[in-house]
């Protein structure tokens, strides 16, 4: 056990110096115990308050930048809209796309052949509406119609195409082309 009287008497006749070097090592000692048990971890709840504070700062200056353009999305967005939200059901979809490739063959004097509704695949969140379809016309009348498929404000895209003379002689082509639309469920 210690005795702090004998430790007292020890200290007590200690020359001059050791007493200085003895005072010196105790309050080190003490010093490093205070910053181990106080200081350091003040000073590191300190820095991870300050780092959390940081990241805080940098999500709301983006969100204040968000805020800033909202206007400006919600503006863009609205020209969007009507591509975005589809109110007819899947039948009365497939009757417009096939309607409005049937109206786009007849402004471009295209001979339909058979018109028809593909398959309808489900991927993710949105619907793939294919149409299958069969065409006769000159190649300057069916470079026309394809391009206003393309250009179609259904957002129609030609998924696939075949084109061959309809006999040795003629100017007229056949096409077989598959169109589809993407559509949100």
């Amino acid at each position: 056990m210690l005795d702090l009287q004998t430790i007292g008497k020890k200290i007590a006749n200690l020359s001059p110096r050791e007493r200085l070097i003895f005072n010196l090592s105790a309050a080190f000692v003490f010093l490093v115990i205070l910053d181990r048990t106080v200081i350091s971890p003040i000073f590191s709840q300190i820095e991870a308050l300050n780092k959390e504070t940081r990241q805080e700062e940098a999500a709301i200056k983006k969100n204040l930048r968000l805020l800033a353009q909202k206007d400006k999305i919600l503006a863009q967005s609205s020209k969007f809209e009507s591509y975005l939200n589809s109110s007819l059901s899947q039948d009365e979809e497939v009757t417009a796309m096939l309607k409005e490739i049937e109206d786009l063959a007849n402004k471009n004097s295209v001979y339909l052949v058979d018109l028809k509704p593909g398959d309808i695949k489900q991927s993710g969140a949105t619907k793939k509406y294919l149409i299958n379809l069969s065409l006769e016309a000159q190649m300057d009348q069916l470079a026309v119609f394809m391009y206003g498929v393309e250009s179609s404000d259904r957002l129609f895209t030609i998924e696939k195409y075949q084109i061959e003379p309809k006999s040795r002689e003629s100017s007229v082509a056949r096409c077989a082309m598959i169109i589809s639309r993407v559509a949100p469920p």
